[in-house]
This record gives C-alpha cells, structure tokens and sequence, in this order.
C-alpha cells in the first residue's frame, strides 16, 4: 500500500507546473493521494492502485460504496475528488476536496488539490486561501517538490494584483526547488510589472539564453524594448523571431507596432494582411484603425471602429476614435453624439471633453462647448485651443468680460503660434475694448 502512494509521489513530483496566468493549473494527475492514516481499508488501498493506472471507473466503483459507509474518510473523499478531477467533474470533484479537508484540516494534498481546481474555475480568492492553507502544512512523502508546487501557484494567483507578494512567493519555491524556464519567465513579468525594468529584460534574456526560440520570453522582451522606445533593437529582435514563427499573430503585431512607431510604410500592409487572418481580432483592428486614421484614410479607419463598436458599444475610447474620425470628416453632428456618449460612460476622459467643445462649436452651441470645457478642466490642463473655444464660445453668448479675459488668456498662451486666431483675437478685442463714446 505504501509502495503504491511513494510511486505516484515519485511519478508527479517530477511533473512541471501549468501557468495559471494562461488559464491553467496542475491537472489532478500532478497531484497524487498522499497517506492521510497508518491504517487503509482494502477498498481504498485498491482504489488507489487503479488510480496509478489511470483506471478512474475501477476507483470510482471501489470508493462509492466504501464512502457511503465511511463517510468521514478524509483519504477516501480525497481519493474520490482526484478521481472526479481527473475526468472533469469539476463540481463533484470540488465536493469531494472539501469534504476531504474538513474531515482532515491537516491534509496538505486535499488543500493543495481544492486550492488548484479552484483556480482553473477562476476563484481567485477561494483558491489563494486553500493555497496558503497548503503552504502551512507537512506535503508528506514528495516533500520539497508539491510545497514549492503550493508556492508557485500562489504565485501566478497574487501575480496578476500584487508583484511583490508574488515575487515573495516564487522566492519561496526556488528555496525548494530549482529555477525552471516557467519560473524565469514569471520572474521577468513581475519586475516588468514592479517598474523593474532593467530586472526584467536580464530574466528575459537569461530565459532566451537558455531557450532562443522562447516565444514567451521574445515577446515579453520586445515589450519591454517597445515601451523604452528601443525600436530598431525590438525591430531585429522580432523579425528574428518571426523567422522562426513567421506566422505567429502576436509577434507581428508587435512588429507592426514598432514599425508605425518608425514611420516606416511597412507596417500598415503588416496589419492588413494580420487583420486578414485575424478579422476578430479586437486589438489587431484597433491597431489597423489608428495607423490608417494616422495616415489621413479616416474613412477606411472609422469603418473598422464601427466594426469594433458593433461588438462593444459603450467603449469610450473608442467612442472617442469613432468621434475624432467623424471630426475630420466635418461630419460634426454625428461627432457630438460620439463624444457626448464617451463622456457620459466616463467622465474623467479629457479626450471625450476636448472631442464634444470643439464638435459642438463647429455646430454652434455655445453653452455645449462651454459644457464640454468645463468637464475637461477637471482632468486636463488648459491650452491655446481650448482658450480660445472659451473666449469664442462666450463671445457668442454675448458675455463680453468672459470673453475679453479668454481671448487675453488664448493669446499670452498662444504666443505666436496661432496667427490666423491671434488675428482673429486681436479683431474681437479691439470691439469688446472698445469705450464707448460720451
């Protein structure tokens, strides 16, 4: 009987574990039964042995009537989750590992076992709780290995919320067990997220020197490259590893995006051809969206807004992209809607504000665009533009001290820049200062 549980141990220890942050954990297999008694009936001693050869409906009909005699058994529940995990009966397998660890609240595998299937359902914190549970407890017979297991799905858990807690985390599995690749890449992506940079492309580096074709580790470095705007070496870097992946869709949106950031006129026949393959690709078409927007084609680029729209209706920024297309295409009315929407679902966005005053004075209300300029001045700082819509929207309103005081404000700021509103400026002043005559 023992023969058989240091088997399994042997056998699963040796097993790597699944990224959490992909949407997956260890399976029920990397987690083996672990003696919960000095004593085991025979029916769960022959259970197991069918577990060690993954025959789960010989488990399953040695366990089922043995638990509704026993059914307190801690090893046995345990058994019976594992068995249920194993063929996907999440819920019923879920059961059983709770029963398991009320029935024994030491039982470092039942913990470990909830705490993982937890994860894979998305119960982030049930999860962590069974988790840290686990990590207070003796593993039994595989020792270091399920603990440091324990210690890196806490890990990739608390990675997505708190870097520090997870790089404490990981730092408890490698005083365990061996760094591995998986453990190299989480360590790059935490610093990367702590503002480490400068950590994170030496654990990105290191990982390529052990693996060059990491596609992990290549892209995850190429964002590092493009954020610190290093884009000729994240250009050589990508293309090298497209050679390797010439189809992969991530890597070639991060060439297209280092591309446009070069100006170079490669990068918008990169994301048609990408948005071809990929025609569902939310950020692909966005990407595509905003370089042919920047190319002047707003037509082209609104149509593929539209589309994005069309599948996520009360986006603000892309209400607010919506609206800059439809600006320039002096198609004002229609920008007002959009802008009014994105800043009524969010109305701390300046860009929706800035988008509606400007919108709004092209279609001649005032108190709109004084609105508009309102509700941007609580985010945004002013500038030439919006002193003059301020000056000219209160002109038009008839307030003459408002608009006297802006059009002085639009021109210290605008200090030359301006000519044809500076004109324009001077123009209003000379009548609003005007004294009348006695």
């Amino acid at each position: 009987m023992r023969t058989v549980r240091i088997v399994l141990l042997t056998m699963i220890a040796a097993g790597g574990t699944a990224s959490l942050l992909a949407g997956q954990v260890s399976r029920p297999s990397d987690v083996p039964p672990v003696p919960a008694a000095s004593e085991v009936a025979a029916p769960v001693v022959e259970a197991e042995a069918a577990i060690v050869k993954s025959d789960w409906k010989t488990a399953e009909a040695k366990l089922s009537p043995y638990l509704i005699a026993h059914p307190a058994d801690g090893r046995a529940l345990f058994d019976a989750g594992y068995v249920a995990d194993a063929q996907d009966r999440l819920d019923d397998a879920a059961g059983f590992y709770r029963r398991a660890v009320e029935a024994n609240t030491k039982s470092f595998e039942a913990h470990l076992s909830l705490g993982l299937l937890l994860a894979r359902q998305g119960k982030a914190t049930e999860a962590r709780s069974e988790l840290l549970a686990a990590t207070a407890l003796d593993p039994g017979d595989a020792g270091p290995a399920l603990k440091a297991r324990t210690w890196r799905a806490l890990a990739q858990i608390d990675a997505a919320t708190d870097a520090a807690q997870a790089s404490a985390e990981l730092l408890e599995a490698l005083k365990l067990t061996p760094e591995t690749p998986a453990d190299t890449l989480l360590a790059a992506q935490l610093a990367e997220a702590a503002g480490q940079p400068d950590k994170a492309e030496a654990a990105f580096r290191r990982l390529l020197a052990q693996d060059p074709k990491s596609a992990p580790a290549q892209a995850g470095l190429a964002h590092l490259l493009i954020a610190q705007k290093k884009y000729p070496e994240a250009e050589t870097m990508l293309r090298t590893a497209l050679a390797q992946a010439p189809d992969d869709p991530a890597l070639t949106a991060q060439l297209a995006s280092v591309l446009a950031a070069q100006d170079n006129a490669e990068a918008v026949p990169l994301l048609e051809k990408l948005h071809a393959q990929h025609p569902k690709d939310a950020p692909v078409t966005r990407m595509l969206a905003d370089l042919r927007a920047q190319a002047g084609d707003y037509a082209s680029s609104d149509k593929l807004y539209l589309e994005l729209l069309s599948a996520d209706p009360e986006n603000a920024d892309l209400l607010v992209a919506h609206g800059q297309n439809l600006t320039h295409q002096l198609k004002y009315a229609e920008a007002v809607a959009a802008f009014s929407k994105a800043g009524q679902l969010v109305p701390g966005n300046g860009d929706a504000w800035s988008g509606l005053a400007f919108a709004a004075f092209k279609t001649n209300q005032p108190n709109l665009t004084l609105h508009a300029l309102t509700m941007r001045s609580k985010v945004l700082p002013e500038v030439p533009s919006t002193y003059f819509l301020w000056a000219t929207a209160y002109d038009t309103l008839h307030d003459k001290e408002n608009s006297i005081a802006y059009y002085h404000h639009f021109l210290d700021a605008a200090n030359g820049k301006f000519p044809d509103q500076e004109w324009q400026a001077r123009q209003r002043l000379l009548l609003l200062e005007k004294k009348p005559a006695r």
